[in-house]
C-alpha cells in the first residue's frame, strides 16, 4: 500500500481498455494527475492541432468528473498543450476518451504509441441550485473584472 492509499480511500471508477491502451498511472505518490498514453502515432507540425485518442473509456460515478490537463514537460520542452484545458470528463460520459493536442512550439514533435501525452484527475463536482436575488452584496473588489486587483 502506498502513502497516498493510506490516507485516502480511492474513487472506483470502471475502465474500459482498447487494445493497446494502457491504465493511467501515479507515478508518484503525491501525483494528482495520473498519466493517459497515446494508442497511435503522431505527428504534429508547428501550430498543428490533432485529436489523439488514449483507447480508454470510464464510467466515472455521479458527483465526480474527469479532468484532462496538458502534461507541463511536453509544454515546457516541446510547445505541446491542449487547446481546451482542463478537458471536462462528464460522469455519463462513455465514450474513448481523446486528447485535444496542438503544438505552440516551433519544432515538428513526433510522439510514438504508448507515449505520455496528457493526465487525468478525478475531482468531485458541486451542482449550482440558482437563487434570482434583486441585488448582490457589496465586495471591496466589486465589478472589477480583469487586472482589476493587480498593478499593471
Amino acid at each position: 500500500m502506498s502513502t497516498f492509499d493510506s490516507w485516502l480511500d480511492p474513487v472506483q471508477i470502471p475502465i474500459q481498455l482498447d487494445e493497446g491502451a494502457s491504465l493511467p498511472v501515479y507515478q508518484t505518490d503525491g501525483a494528482a494527475g495520473m498519466d493517459l498514453t497515446s494508442t497511435e502515432s503522431v505527428q504534429l507540425q508547428p501550430l498543428e492541432r490533432k485529436l489523439v485518442g488514449t483507447g480508454i473509456r470510464l464510467a466515472i460515478p455521479l458527483g465526480f468528473e474527469g479532468q484532462i490537463r496538458p502534461r507541463s514537460g511536453l509544454a515546457v520542452r516541446h510547445g505541446i498543450s491542449m487547446v481546451n484545458t482542463p478537458g471536462t470528463i462528464d460522469s455519463d460520459y462513455r465514450g474513448e476518451i481523446k486528447i485535444l493536442l496542438i503544438n505552440l512550439g516551433d519544432s515538428v514533435v513526433q510522439f510514438a504509441q504508448g507515449e505520455r501525452i496528457g493526465q487525468l484527475v478525478i475531482c468531485p463536482v458541486a451542482r449550482a441550485h440558482w437563487q434570482p436575488v434583486a441585488s448582490l452584496d457589496e465586495t471591496e473588489r466589486g465589478s472589477g473584472g480583469f487586472g482589476s486587483t493587480g498593478v499593471q
